[in-house]
């Protein structure tokens, strides 16, 4: 089957892209598909559009979320904390590093239910298999739409921070690639995560493992003020890398070790892209 009949496959329809949808899809004709080895999988993504064409306020509503954080925490918390403790910046700009990150791993988490659906209920990555596309690029596609999200929430998020203020560093600038890196580090492993779960219920067990990663990532406490063993457990977690990686960029206090704090993030999501993808496979075959 050729590449333009794949695309109909996928998509599940043979009527081109509308204006709108075909021009915002043409900004992932450039995203690293062949980096990740899988060229087919922007065709994925198009159907992702296709389906969301119509449903796009609900995609802008999760931006809402961090927003609020960002306005009730960085702005009325910080107006009270400000000036009690050291944290280096203002409690605003403090905070805003890890709200960013924590918008990150959400936006591509509750995509999880989306691929859940699809693969145990839908049929979709099944008539995806009579396709060119093979369970890697089913899962690469995935979880660049899902990274896409983070790049959507990232731009709103930081443009209203910009707006308050809370951006005092040049180097903010490096936050939005960032972010992209900690979705994408997310998107991989929750997708790996979302392969093995039987039921509906199943996603509570994911909640349970997402909040404590939220409220111990030094969001809204440096890391100094945990106990020892809970410094320990927080460094353990992918979100704190990602939160202590934007903090220097956001905040221009960069030092040596945001190279560990990308480097664990790359890894978890190269890791969780392979285990993944082996996952769709063993899956589609049964």
């Amino acid at each position: 089957m050729s590449e333009d009949g794949a695309a109909s496959v996928l998509s599940g329809s043979t009527s081109p892209l509308p204006r709108g949808a075909r021009a915002l899809f043409g900004i992932f004709r450039f995203a690293p598909y062949r980096l990740l080895g899988a060229p087919v999988g922007r065709h994925v993504v198009e159907r992702n559009l296709l389906v969301w064409r119509n449903q796009w306020p609900a995609l802008l509503a999760g931006i809402l979320e961090p927003l609020l954080y960002l306005l009730v925490l960085g702005v009325g918390v910080g107006g009270l904390i400000d000036g009690t403790a050291d944290l280096g910046a203002s409690y605003g700009e403090f905070v805003a590093a890890g709200l960013l990150g924590a918008a990150a791993m959400n936006a591509t988490v509750y995509e999880t239910y989306n691929v859940y659906f699809k693969l145990r209920h839908d049929g979709i990555y099944d008539a995806m298999s009579a396709t060119p596309a093979s369970p890697h690029e089913m899962a690469a596609g995935e979880i660049v739409w899902a990274v896409s999200r983070v790049g959507l929430y990232g731009v709103g998020f930081m443009g209203v921070a910009w707006s308050l203020g809370l951006l005092p560093s040049p180097w903010a600038v490096l936050a939005l690639p960032i972010a992209l890196l900690v979705g994408f580090t997310f998107a991989s492993t929750t997708l790996a995560a979302t392969t093995y779960m039987r039921t509906w219920n199943d996603f509570d067990l994911l909640q349970i493992a997402i909040v404590p990663l939220f409220l111990f990532s030094a969001t809204f406490y440096p890391l100094s003020v945990l106990p020892e063993w809970a410094r320990i457990a927080t460094l353990l977690s992918p979100l704190y890398h990602g939160v202590a990686a934007l903090r220097q960029v956001m905040l221009g206090q960069i030092d040596a070790w945001i190279v560990v704090h990308l480097g664990v993030l790359a890894l978890l999501g190269w890791l969780g892209l392979r285990f993944g993808s082996r996952r769709f496979g063993d899956l589609l075959r049964t």
